[in-house]
């Protein structure tokens, strides 16, 4: 990957948080996937990993994961259901456990 792309997607070239190979990664093996092309900021909270675009979780697209590859196919799943229009989406899990749909 670019350093430029890195820079983008807040992670450093050197590798010192040890995002840079995984990212690298998923990347070559999904080159079309959302967060191949837009590039969110990647962070790791405890021990889970937060893939977001946007400015705040509440604001932005975000993929959560106890991996980094689980983050960014959350993030790359919930970027995709966001381009659909609202009749297309699925029903929040709340509303399919109470049968509601």
């Amino acid at each position: 990957m670019k350093r430029r792309a890195l820079d983008r997607a807040g992670l450093q070239m050197d590798g010192a948080n040890g995002f840079v190979e995984g990212m690298e990664q998923y990347f070559a093996d999904h080159p079309r996937s959302p967060s191949a092309v837009r590039h969110p900021k990647v962070s790791k909270q405890g021990d889970t990993f937060i893939v977001l675009l946007g400015r705040d979780l509440q604001h932005g697209i975000v993929g959560l994961g106890k991996t980094l590859e689980n983050a960014l196919r959350a993030f790359d799943s919930q970027y995709l259901s966001m381009l659909r229009p609202p009749e297309a989406r699925p029903a929040p899990a709340e509303a399919r456990v109470r049968g509601r749909t």
